[in-house]
Order: structure tokens, then sequence, then C-alpha cells
């Protein structure tokens, strides 16, 4: 019998791909999967629709992080996290809007918002990120070695993660090359 050790690997990539839905339980292809550390870069498609996704999923068991950008707008990527709930959403809605403080190591604390969102029909639990300089939170992810949320769900509510950042920079920057790639 092989030893459990041989299939880790591909019950991540399990995992990774069971969970890269795009919102409103669409189901999209998934492709051009490659693994950067924690970290993997891929492809989502539907159609003629591409998205290309750089995710941090070995952190937690039940939630992803996600750099992401669409063909067509590859500079406009967007960050979300998505949290497994283990119910299916009965109704589409935005849930809260509320602070959130994002740093990579010791570097800048970026503040922005995050929108919680729910998909009728879909398990997870979306947070949206709007950094306020996202192009330099990118950067400091590039070359960082942990990432810190904070988000306060309310007044004295925060709720923190810590993603690992290594690959980061490998997978961002495959992501956003397939993007381009595919942008015609």
């Amino acid at each position: 019998m092989p030893p459990i050790s041989r299939f880790v690997p591909s019950l991540l990539l399990t995992f990774c791909l069971a969970l890269t839905g795009a919102a409103s339980a669409t189901n999209y292809n998934t492709g051009n999967v490659q693994a950067h550390g924690s970290w993997h870069s891929l492809t989502l498609s539907l159609g003629e629709e591409r998205h290309f996704r750089a995710i941090e999923q070995q952190s937690y068991s039940d939630a992803i992080f996600s750099v992401n950008a669409s063909a067509g707008a590859c500079d406009m990527p967007w960050l979300e996290l998505r949290v497994e709930l283990d119910e299916y959403q009965a109704e589409s809605r935005t849930v809260n809007l509320v602070p959130i403080d994002l740093r990579v190591d010791h570097e800048t604390i970026h503040g922005g918002r995050a929108k919680f969102v729910t998909y009728r029909g879909d398990s997870g639990f979306y947070v949206h990120i709007y950094p306020e300089e996202q192009p330099l939170l990118l950067e400091e992810m590039r070359r960082g070695d942990i990432l810190r949320l904070r988000m306060m769900r309310g007044e004295d509510d925060p709720w923190f993660m810590i993603f690992a950042l290594d690959g980061a920079e490998a997978a961002i920057s495959r992501a956003m090359h397939l993007c381009r790639m595919a942008t015609p």
C-alpha cells in the first residue's frame, strides 16, 4: 500500500478545485493548475469567459485566499476570501460591509473595506476585499512571508486570519501572465 504522503498533493488539489467556483454558485472548469509552494495558479473557464486565479488554500482547512483577474481586465485584479459554511445558502445577499486591515510581515498596514457576501446555492461565505492601496499590497505580498488580515465584524468583534505567502510571487505572476496571454 502506498504511503499517504503520496496522495496529499492530489488531495490538496482536489480540495482546491472544489472551492474554485466563482460567485453565484457557478461551476467553472479549471485548467492550467500549477503548484507554487503554499499557492497554486490556475485558469477558470465557462464558455468564452476566462478568469485567472492565484490561491492559497493551505493555511486553513475551510478558507481560501485568492488574487483574481479576468481576461480583458488583467490590470484590475481583485482579492477574495472564501470560507466554507458546510451549508448551501438560500439567497444571494450582502451580509455586511466592514473595515479591514491587511499587513504583509511588518510592512505597511493597508486599510480598506471588506464586503461579506453569500450566493444562493453556494456553500461558501465570500469576503470581497477592497484595500486602499492594492498595487502596493500586491507588491508586498510577492516578496513577503505572511499576510495578516483583521476584519471588524462588529464594534468589538475582530476576525483575524493569517495566510502564508510562500509561492505567492510565482502564483500571482503566473496568473497575471495567463490573463495577459488570453486577452486579445
